[in-house]
């Protein structure tokens, strides 16, 4: 019984912040949703999520803390270093063909994804002929991957990640040392572009040479996934490529038929040409 009133309690609550902020976490899948909502409860002063409602409707900060707690920002620089080894050696020779190159990174969260491609595009010779959207539904992460700070801790692992990914300088040369903070050179920042947007209810990104979504999507239902996919396609430009994350695939899937998994471990698919 006290299930199914948290049930009902959550669905009220996730239709209020998406008619009053604009967010749809409607189509979350259930599971993750509970438990993140779940936790933020537990640290909260509310002892219910009907308790919660009142104040989160009309108190922005309250509504911000809630954001933090529901979006999840796991990632570090060269994450899952095949995949960035692959985009080396399989989808950059034909992205040097162009002579600009448009890449829209949905999720970007605190940003390592974007500066790792930056390095990456930097040391295949892409330097300056490209422009990377790096998005999220969260702005407070967008400021924190905006400033390009890093944790000095993390710099051990991410230099293993990023040696394991085919890198062809040393991970300090992108980095200068201050107290316990990593800070990133600001010439890697200069060809991304970081923007809020919701995957749920905002619009494509037109023109794209390259989509990558990796490691979000497991997180929707169904209906939320496809609407993605779908955003996706009409972003990329034939012959453009899409990025997924390792549990995600186009297998199934309606725009499966006009890809063709050009590396598939890495979920790394081409869009055919007509």
């Amino acid at each position: 019984m006290v299930d199914d009133v948290t049930s009902v309690e959550i669905r009220l609550l996730l239709e209020g912040l998406h008619d009053v902020y604009g967010y749809d976490f409607r189509d979350y899948a259930e599971s993750s949703i509970r438990r993140r909502l779940t936790h933020w409860l537990n640290e909260s002063p509310f002892d219910t999520f009907s308790q919660a409602q009142s104040g989160l409707l009309r108190e922005r900060a309250l509504f911000e803390s809630l954001l933090r707690g529901i979006t999840v920002n796991v990632t570090e620089m060269f994450r899952d270093p095949l995949f960035f080894k692959a985009v080396r050696e399989q989808v950059v020779p034909f992205l040097r063909t162009y002579p600009f190159v448009k890449i829209w990174l949905a999720g970007c969260s605190t940003g390592e994804e974007a500066y790792s491609m930056a390095i990456l595009l930097n040391e295949e010779g892409l330097a300056g002929r490209f422009r990377m959207y790096a998005t999220d539904i969260n702005e407070t992460v967008l400021q924190q991957a905006a400033e390009g700070v890093l944790s000095i801790s993390e710099m051990q692992r991410f230099t293993r990640n990023y040696q394991a990914s085919g890198g062809k300088a040393s991970f300090s040369d992108y980095y200068t040392a201050r107290y316990e903070r990593a800070i990133l050179f600001g010439e890697l920042r200069k060809d991304i572009v970081f923007a809020p947007h919701n995957l749920a209810v905002d619009a494509e990104f037109g023109e794209m040479n390259m989509v990558l979504c990796r490691n979000v999507m497991i997180y929707f239902k169904t209906p939320l996934k496809e609407r993605c996919l779908r955003l996706f396609d009409s972003s990329l430009l034939p012959g453009g490529f899409l990025c997924l994350g390792l549990k995600e695939s186009l297998e199934r899937r309606v725009q499966g038929e006009r890809y063709e998994e050009l590396q598939p471990a890495m979920r790394i698919y081409r869009k055919r040409y007509g």
